[in-house]
């Protein structure tokens, strides 16, 4: 069993495959991949091992490999005389490249590579329109994705006849994250702890779940970037509760399956433009005040406070996400392909295709695109979304002692804060700008 973005044994039915195919024995594999790891940042590298020393603490004998997959699951498959290799299909762009590879190399060994489901509720390349090619708009994906349906969770694999190859393994690295960044719990007794506490207030979702103020959200998002419980296990709980609420949980479950869909349809797209018109687009190259935007000092409340919760946390409140996306995009001109590799950097739920594809819905690029035209003003998003700025208190210290009606525009204060800085930029006049730009290329 090669576990890769699927670290838990609830739910997983790849491991289930593995256990029936090899009832004498299963290696439990996990490769640390070169091209992923030496370029993963220190983020994304504390929450792999902190998930892998969850997993070790539970299958004996995890076999820890550090090189190209390549080489490393034909050299175990051969020393161990394996009769197959079980995965759970990778459908993003280097992942079914770097698949197709190894199942190649272990053919020559007369080992098939055995793909058994998915990251997903409905694996990629599932849900089609009728003339057979892929939606790019999401609410007619997410009727036909709800018409077409998944499949109950697998039965746990509580216990499994674990084999330890003879030969080298590597320990879990120790990997720490940036000084001062608390990440979350993480595993899969941390994922599922998290769920039962917070599926029982699933109604009341639609209400807040754009109020970061309110900090009510599921942060599941962490556990499902790194496969510690599966989305059928949550749309298995959601079925009997019949709310607002839990239809809008589900739509948001159904857009990741969609953005998962799109990437795949179109790999191009975790780097380039999904509507290539926007490569005419007249961008600025990243600044002072892109700088000022990564740290949380442009001078606009809601933003510095999602950015300095995301240096903080790991995470961002996803409302938060799109308000600071505008701002690079909209009102600093660079383009969202520097926000997006910064949030990868940065985010403890890193997922290829949400973020890329996120990004690219505000900056008015991608699917189901926002129109480029709407653009978001950071200081009516964070009235209307934290009005009493709970939030920016939260996370910009030096506006704790602002008065509310001041707090999302400190500059107008009778006496502003002297250790907040001032706006990097008019955001009417950058909006005009945004407006001319998009003007050129229609």
């Amino acid at each position: 069993m090669w576990f890769r973005r699927d670290l838990r044994l609830h739910d997983q039915p790849a491991l289930r495959e593995a256990v029936e195919a090899g009832p004498d024995g299963v290696v439990p594999l996990f490769v640390l991949d070169d091209r992923l790891w030496d370029t993963a940042g220190p983020v994304r590298r504390a929450s792999l091992a902190a998930v892998l020393r969850d997993l070790s603490d539970r299958v004996d004998g995890l076999h820890v490999v550090h090189g190209d997959p390549r080489t490393e699951v034909p050299r175990i498959a051969r020393a161990v005389e394996a009769s197959s290799v079980h995965v759970s299909a990778d459908h993003g762009p280097y992942g079914a490249r770097r698949d197709e590879a190894v199942e190649q190399a272990l053919a020559e060994l007369e080992v098939p590579l055995v793909r058994t489901g998915s990251a997903y509720a409905v694996s990629p390349g599932r849900v089609t329109k009728p003339d057979g090619s892929p939606y790019r708009v999401f609410t007619p994906f997410y009727r036909a994705w709800r018409e077409h349906g998944w499949r109950a969770p697998a039965p746990a694999v509580r216990s499994a006849p674990w084999i330890r190859p003879e030969g080298r393994t590597h320990r879990i690295p120790d990997a720490d994250g940036p000084a001062g960044l608390d990440l979350p719990a993480l595993g899969e007794e941390a994922a599922r702890r998290r769920w039962h506490a917070w599926v029982d207030d699933v109604a009341d979702y639609d209400d807040i779940r754009n109020l970061p103020g309110r900090d009510e959200t599921s942060r599941m998002s962490p556990h499902l970037k790194w496969g510690t419980i599966h989305p059928r296990t949550l749309l298995a709980d959601l079925v009997s509760r019949r709310s607002d609420g839990a239809e809008a949980y589900v739509r948001e479950l159904a857009f990741r399956d969609f953005y998962a869909d799109v990437l795949h349809h179109r790999p191009d797209s975790a780097r380039g433009y999904y509507d290539r018109k926007f490569e005419k687009m007249r961008y600025d190259e990243p600044g002072d005040g892109f700088e000022a935007w990564r740290a949380g000092t442009t001078g606009f409340p809601i933003v510095d406070a999602g950015m300095r919760q995301l240096r903080g946390e790991g995470w961002m409140h996803n409302r938060v996400r799109m308000i600071v996306a505008s701002f690079l995009v909209k009102d600093l001109h660079v383009e969202w392909q520097h926000g997006a590799a910064h949030f990868l950097d940065w985010l403890v739920d890193g997922d290829l295709a949400s973020n890329q594809h996120g990004w690219q819905w505000t900056a008015g690029c991608g699917t189901d695109a926002s129109p480029y035209f709407r653009v978001f003003n950071p200081t009516a998003q964070g009235a209307k979304f934290d009005p009493d700025g709970t939030y920016v208190r939260r996370w910009v210290p030096e506006l704790r002692d602002v008065e509310t009606r001041f707090v999302h525009e400190p500059w107008k204060a009778p006496t502003p804060p002297s250790d907040y800085p001032a706006p990097v930029v008019d955001h009417a006049e950058e909006r005009r700008e945004s407006l001319t730009r998009y003007e050129e290329i229609r």
